[in-house]
């Protein structure tokens, strides 16, 4: 495998590739709605491209309050740390930008991904798009 890398993408100019991620995570295999994976913090967020050789094999997107959404990694690419290359992007990002603070809504099932990366749950599993979800947050030192 080749390595990973991964840049801050232009939600105009890398559209297709990010839809194409999401479609593929959320709308294919999670069957979740278009109407609540599409919303008007895409214009506005700090978007993330993983790439593999050049490809684009995975996403996530910064809210300017520090909420980190959106983290989808292609099923071929699962497993390689493509996640992880994504997370520490977005970590260092938002603390570039100050945001001491950054905020996620984890799938149950992802919050030990997310706990080695320093989230801590700070809330009560809850169905968001039918799936279990529960808050959790990560303070910079």
């Amino acid at each position: 495998m080749s390595e990973i890398q991964v840049r801050l993408a232009d939600w105009q100019q890398d559209n297709a590739d990010l839809r194409r991620i999401r479609e593929a995570v959320f709308i294919a295999e999670q069957s979740v709605s278009p109407e609540l994976e599409w919303d008007s913090d895409d214009a506005e967020a700090v978007h993330f491209l993983a790439l593999e050789s050049g490809y684009p094999i995975g996403t996530a997107r910064l809210l300017a309050d520090g909420q980190i959404g959106r983290v989808s990694v292609l099923r071929d690419w699962r497993g390689m740390n493509v996640g992880g290359a994504l997370m520490q992007a977005v970590i260092a990002e938002a603390e570039r930008r100050g945001l001491t603070e950054q905020k996620l809504t984890a799938q149950v099932h992802a919050t030990s991904f997310y706990e080695r990366l320093g989230f801590t749950v700070v809330s009560d599993e809850f169905l968001e798009a039918g799936i279990p979800h529960v808050d959790m947050l990560r303070k910079s030192h």
